[in-house]
């Protein structure tokens, strides 16, 4: 008996509109997800709706408006093409969903279940692994389908910082940038607490004990973000054939006072630029489409900060967005969790 399959793309999400209320209650879903503030659950309810809350989304509100497209948030919007389009070249039923807001994961899954799966592929939009985002992620659909059908089998693409068709794609996306003059390339990664590679690390003593832990291989490595993105970066220089003399990496959008991944983006900018460098490009790798985080935190604020401090340009990259090899890496992606589905079948039946 064949097995009908579907595919589920899970990106973060966005407030459903720029209005006040609508960034809250994304916002407070968003925030009172322990894997994103790993607080007790106690300590997380009274930070979020007692600290953070109060001010945070009349903020975020309007940096969001900054923007917005007429469609709605440029994330959502840019994943819902890159959906459509995928769907258009595959036979089986696609559907996407944000992990936080909407299209719900719920959604998502009982649009499939509707269509009679008996096998979801999910892929989360996430090319390194992180508690916060591609754990999260797979979790939230685990729970989702345990509740709903939990006959139904849930395969997961792992994360594809270093696979070439990624790679392909993200040069790709970047090259009418890159070919422009420039002095020097950021790599700005999202950033993480630091305790969070601390509890990813299933030997629990590998990650940040020493200051090469990132170098080589080690099965840490499997859930290391930090080490993830590194490989990214060597992958890209390598295939863009940029000296790496030319490039740095940082980390962004921390939050709190704990510390988080360094350097720190909005000090390293300007550290740059007091150094001498005056036309800067910046790439955010981590994420596949244009969000709040690259246009406005990226694209505006460290545009911003990077020419107050002496730098003459700061041009943020692209991201792969709806790039033509980032839609056939996906499909890759896809051809290959059914063939190897199907020869996995013929197997079990010789």
């Amino acid at each position: 008996m064949s097995t009908k399959k579907g595919v589920l793309l899970v990106n973060l999400g966005s407030p459903d509109s720029t209005d006040v209320g609508d960034v809250r209650r994304y916002l407070r879903e968003f925030l009172m997800d322990g894997r994103v503030l790993d607080a007790p659950w106690i300590v997380r309810f009274f930070l979020v709706n007692f600290l953070i809350l109060p001010k945070r989304p009349k903020e975020s509100a309007e940096a969001y408006r900054q923007v917005w497209l007429p469609e709605g948030s440029p994330l959502v919007v840019t994943s819902k093409n890159v959906h459509s389009q995928l769907q258009e070249r595959l036979n089986v039923p696609v559907e996407l969903a944000m992990r936080y807001q909407n299209p719900s994961i719920e959604q998502a899954v009982d649009h499939l279940l509707n269509d009679n799966v008996d096998e979801i592929f999910l892929i989360p939009l996430f090319p390194h692994y992180a508690m916060s985002s591609y754990e999260t992620a797979v979790e939230k659909t685990k729970t989702v389908l345990n509740h709903r059908a939990p006959k139904v089998n849930l395969a997961v693409q792992p994360p594809f910082f270093d696979h070439p068709d990624y790679i392909r794609a993200l040069v790709a996306s970047a090259r009418k940038t890159l070919d422009q003059d420039y002095d020097h390339l950021l790599f700005s990664f999202h950033g993480l607490p630091e305790r969070h590679l601390r509890k990813s690390d299933p030997s629990g003593c590998h990650c940040l004990a020493t200051s090469d832990c990132c170098v080589g291989s080690h099965p840490s490595h499997n859930t290391c973000y930090r080490a993830q993105c590194f490989k990214t970066v060597n992958a890209f220089l390598q295939a863009a054939n940029i000296p790496l003399e030319k490039h740095s990496v940082s980390f962004q959008s921390r939050l709190g006072r704990d510390p988080w991944l360094q350097p720190y983006t909005d000090l390293e900018l300007p550290r740059l630029a007091e150094q001498g460098v005056r036309r800067m490009l910046v790439i955010c790798p981590a994420f596949v489409s244009d969000c709040l985080e690259t246009i406005e935190e990226i694209g505006m604020r460290a545009k911003e900060t990077f020419i107050e401090a002496g730098g003459e340009s700061l041009e943020l990259v692209p991201c792969m967005n709806e790039h033509p090899l980032w839609i056939n890496a996906l499909e890759n992606m896809i051809n290959s969790f059914q063939e190897l589905d199907s020869n996995s079948a013929k197997s079990a039946h010789n």
